[in-house]
């Protein structure tokens, strides 16, 4: 059974948010064996754009020491896909990766390190998401695509 992660800076902080990523993650285990690595925030000093790259720089180091095995960048940078092709991708890579992490950065997003980092950079669509919602979209998109390969009618 492939390993799945989503690696991401923060915790949930909103109790509903907890509620539907602990209930996909539940679903989620009947497919493949699901973790959340939450990273902690670095802490803003000011808003200049100098402070946000250097958040940005500090969360990217913590994510790249944490990824291991295939990583996807979630970026809205990223090549927009269907929930047909994620499937498609989620099928090929396990069958030449044991270990699948999703990476999901902080409030002002990746570093151009993770990006570099990744094996995929991919797009939910051009809408801004919060970086917490994202999270919850990211784990019904997963266990959307592993519906569709195990032909589950979950999938309209």
């Amino acid at each position: 059974m492939i390993n799945v992660s989503i690696v991401c800076i923060g915790k949930l902080k909103e109790g509903y948010l907890r509620e539907a990523s602990a209930e996909y993650a539940k679903r989620l285990g009947r497919f493949c064996r699901f973790s959340v690595r939450e990273l902690p925030e670095k802490q803003i000093e000011g808003k200049s754009e100098a402070d946000i790259a250097a958040v940005k720089r500090a969360e990217g180091e913590r994510i790249v020491g944490a990824v291991k095995g295939h990583v996807i960048a979630l970026d809205g940078r990223g090549k927009q896909i269907s929930s047909e092709e994620l499937a498609d991708l989620l099928k090929k890579k396990a069958q030449t990766s044991s270990e699948i992490d999703f990476v999901i950065g902080g409030s002002y997003g990746l570093s151009d390190e993770v990006r570099a980092r990744a094996d995929e950079v991919i797009s939910f669509g051009r809408i801004t998401f919060p970086h917490q919602l994202i999270r919850i979209v990211a784990q019904e998109q997963i266990y959307r695509a592993f519906t569709i390969n195990a032909g589950i009618t979950y999938h309209k």
